[in-house]
């Protein structure tokens, strides 16, 4: 590389933030490559940044991050791969550094969103079957310290304080992740392994979103090559499926700014509050699309459930409760902090825009001929039901 080298302290910006270290054995620790111990391996074993950027021993990690980061963009989930030898194992230690390089080079808001994603939900699947001792460091490690024990069924419990729960479980929509819904004793809460599994992959996931992108030398972009300009073409293809030829004849261009918004967050795999999910699901089928295209569309959620958000989504457009809801007025949009980037037509004071759909209509009609402005009777959608 044409650049001054890159120093072996370098490496470690890329594989973790700051955390407490342990001894995890190598092969955990390819499994869980985001903890401070794996940043300590590679120090061990002398690599540097410019060792895993440019030297031929470590295109496999190279690969292997390039691999990752498609991974998330067109699966929600970073797979496993074989692991072995030790060799592997430093492999796919390796791969998470060159990814978080990846991610922070192309620069993408959607792309950090997925990747974190997807390397939440990994380590989520990976942890509900860890033994004890694995449980309690990787929370450790990402700062949430726990206890574990075994209940009557012999089954894996964790304990832990109920403000990190909080931390974690705010933005989780399922009435199960209330706190009063939980037993608090102590103050602390009980959780099943696969329920804790899930408070820890919202962990990492706000950690890596929080740390990504991390700065990028030119020399590092140079050297990331053909490979990043892969990725930017990846991601700029994934991010755009929502257009309108994937919605039939729906026209997502002609869409309110707050429902291209809610769609964005939906393709981002976030979690989007109900009120939003609510005013996106009686838009979506109110301009023409089936059930089965809107359940596709909320897939991607970290807490998706086939069969619950089937039951809401019937439940909306009316094909189990008989009523079909209308998405709420703007003003209530507003209320509820669902109203996003409002543009020039919202905010236009001939257009009588006061309702989504009233957006909606207004960008569908044929270019108007000199004359008054439509009545807002005749754009206005029907009342909405209940909210």
């Amino acid at each position: 590389m044409a650049s001054s080298p890159l120093t072996e302290a370098t490496i470690g910006t890329y594989l973790c933030a700051d955390g407490l270290t342990s001894g995890m054995e190598g092969l955990h620790l390819a499994k869980y490559p985001f903890l401070k111990d794996a940043a300590e391996h590679v120090k061990d074993q002398g690599v540097t940044l410019d060792d895993l950027l440019e030297h031929q021993a470590f295109r496999q990690a190279r690969a292997r991050g390039k691999a990752r980061v498609i991974d998330a963009l067109e699966d929600g989930i970073v797979r496993l791969r074989p692991m072995g030898t030790a060799e592997e194992q430093l492999e796919e230690i390796l791969s998470y550094p060159m990814a978080r390089m990846f991610v922070s080079s192309v620069g993408d808001k959607f792309l950090t969103r997925r990747y974190a994603l997807a390397e939440g939900v990994a380590m989520c699947e990976r942890l509900e079957r860890e033994r004890s001792d694995i449980v309690e460091e990787v929370a450790y490690q990402l700062g949430v310290p726990v206890t574990t024990d075994v209940d009557e069924s012999d089954e894996l419990t964790v304990r832990m304080h109920f403000s990190d729960y909080l931390r974690f479980t705010s933005r989780m929509r399922s009435k199960e992740w209330k706190l009063v819904n939980t037993e608090v004793k102590d103050g602390h809460v009980t959780l099943n392994q696969v329920k804790f599994a899930r408070v820890m992959q919202q962990a990492l996931q706000d950690r890596i979103e929080a740390e990504l992108p991390l700065p990028v030398t030119d020399s590092i972009v140079r050297a990331l090559g053909d490979d990043l300009r892969e990725l930017k073409d990846r991601t700029a293809i994934k991010r755009d499926q929502f257009k309108a030829e994937d919605f039939g004849k729906v026209s997502v261009e002609n869409f309110p700014p707050c429902m291209k918004h809610l769609i964005g967050m939906a393709q981002a795999g976030e979690n989007i509050p109900h009120s939003g999910r609510f005013a996106l699901t009686a838009f979506l089928h109110h301009v023409g699309l089936s059930s089965d295209e809107i359940l596709a569309l909320y897939a991607t959620s970290p807490d998706f459930d086939q069969s619950k958000t089937k039951y809401q989504v019937d439940h909306i457009t009316g094909e189990t409760s008989g009523t079909e809801y209308t998405p709420p007025e703007c003003s209530t949009m507003k209320s509820y902090g669902i109203c996003y980037e409002p543009d020039s037509l919202c905010n236009h004071p001939k257009e009588y825009v006061k309702h989504p759909l009233s957006y909606y209509r207004i960008k569908n009609l044929p270019p108007r001929k000199a004359g008054p402005s439509p009545s807002p009777s005749s754009i206005s959608p029907s009342p909405a039901g209940p909210q």
